[in-house]
């Protein structure tokens, strides 16, 4: 992919990223019960089933495409929050990635960022809040630095694939959260937290490990 991705390996992203989320679904279950349902892992595991049960129905034929039906297929089969946030994520991802291909670093960078901008609007989440946010933000921030520094897909993804956000300083960061994710339900947009980091790195592990 050193001159961009197609749709072809685009998808590969997403059916690895789903085969990742089946392998690590107990995990991620055991990480949100801490502090939600302890549905997590269950959640998307199924809605990611569906993803690859309507790219099979319906191929995509652009990259835009396939993240759009991505996002649509999340948002009607994944409950809670989760649905809602992903399916946003991967919705807005495809609304500024386009038809074109090969997809460049810089535009895939970009169509991450309109992803995470999206996010944002839906949870209303700021930084230090513990959301997906947190995770998901470090993780873009060193992928564009990397990409500044004129590195390749392979060297950026394995700067952003470690990437934290600083530790809460705050002696009542988790009370804050709290009060936060019970807003933030009202408008289906409940905040999930530790899974969600756990989540972003799969994510970049499963990029990278499909690069040559």
């Amino acid at each position: 992919m050193s001159d961009g991705a197609t749709r072809t390996d685009l998808e590969q992203w997403v059916r690895a990223f789903a085969q990742q989320v089946e392998d690590n679904k107990d995990l991620l279950t055991e990480l949100d019960a801490a502090i939600g349902d302890a549905d997590h892992g269950a959640n998307m595991d199924r809605g990611l089933k569906a993803v690859l049960v309507a790219l099979e129905q319906d191929p995509p034929a652009t990259p835009a495409t396939l993240f759009n039906k991505v996002g649509l297929t999340l948002v009607s089969t994944v409950g809670g929050a989760s649905g809602p946030l992903y399916g946003t994520l991967f919705l807005r991802f495809g609304g500024a990635i386009g038809d074109e291909e090969p997809v460049s670093p810089a535009r895939f960078a970009a169509a991450l960022r309109a992803g995470l901008d999206g996010v944002v609007a839906r949870g209303k989440a700021e930084p230090g809040d513990k959301t997906m946010y947190d995770a998901l933000a470090p993780a873009l921030d060193a992928f564009d630095a990397a990409l500044s520094d004129g590195a390749g897909w392979d060297v950026a993804l394995q700067r952003a694939s470690p990437a934290k956000a600083a530790p809460a300083t705050s002696a009542n960061a988790a009370s804050v959260t709290r009060t936060r994710a019970r807003r933030v339900q009202h408008s289906s947009s409940r905040p999930p937290t530790p899974r969600c980091a756990t989540a972003r790195n799969h994510r970049l592990d499963r990029i990278r490990e499909a690069t040559p």
